[in-house]
């Protein structure tokens, strides 16, 4: 999925994507059932559509209903929103969006993901080579 297209998505669309990604495949009904204020069941069927058409999602036909189901895997689609986030806001770098992350304010990290994330930039030093 292409970065650009990860991210072309409204705040509702993102909603249903996310209920989509946890439940794996659900009609409008349960989509709209599990959203937090959610809209009319008809603007949800909107979103569904137009999700369609943004290739983010597809439908198969069951019985006399669709079901809904996203069209990547969550990580791909959690890569493809995070790469489009470092582009958009922290210049591409990676290095400037872990430090916004680390910086203090933002989060407490345990020593068991300091050490993960101390593993992960020792592995990219030695791809780098």
């Amino acid at each position: 999925m292409a970065t650009q297209q990860t991210m072309n998505v409204s705040r509702r669309e993102r909603q249903i994507l996310e209920i989509l990604f946890r439940l794996g495949r659900a009609t409008a009904a349960e989509v709209h059932r599990e959203m937090e204020d959610a809209p009319s069941y008809s603007a949800v069927r909107a979103h569904l559509r137009t999700l369609e058409d943004k290739g983010h999602a597809r439908h198969e036909a069951e019985d006399l209903r669709y079901v809904y189901m996203p069209t990547a895997q969550p990580a791909r689609a959690r890569r493809g929103a995070l790469r489009h986030m470092v582009d958009t806001f922290f210049g591409g770098s990676p290095a400037r969006a872990a430090a916004a992350l680390l910086d203090g304010r933002s989060a407490r990290m345990s020593e068991e993901e300091l050490d993960g994330l101390a593993a992960l930039i020792e592995r990219a030093r030695k791809e780098e080579r």
